[in-house]
């Protein structure tokens, strides 16, 4: 598994995932929901997802809001699994969005 380079990362965001941001060697995205219910939905979906590919998020859920922060901690830094993942997330997003 290779990190990706800041350029690299960046060129990604813009093109397919432009509510993330690249700070910290991590992306991140905060995401709003119509109640807990619906964020925990969510969280659960995602969870399911992450379990499948064996790469887990860092994120902290407040009521309606979810926090997310992907990066690859074996490699230190973003990989192909964080925009695989984030991808996941931000299509899925879209179904759940208030």
């Amino acid at each position: 598994m290779n990190k990706l380079n800041d350029v690299q990362i960046n060129e990604i965001l813009q093109k397919d995932l432009p509510e993330w941001k690249y700070e910290n060697n991590k992306i991140k995205r905060n995401l709003v929901f119509k109640d807990f219910k619906q964020a925990f939905s969510f969280m659960t979906l995602c969870a399911l997802k992450c379990e499948q590919m064996d790469h887990h998020p860092e994120w902290f859920n407040v009521y309606n809001r979810l926090n997310i922060e992907l990066n690859t901690h074996s490699i230190g830094g973003v990989s192909e699994l964080d925009i695989e993942l984030a991808k996941f997330i931000e299509e899925n997003y879209k179904k759940f969005k208030v």
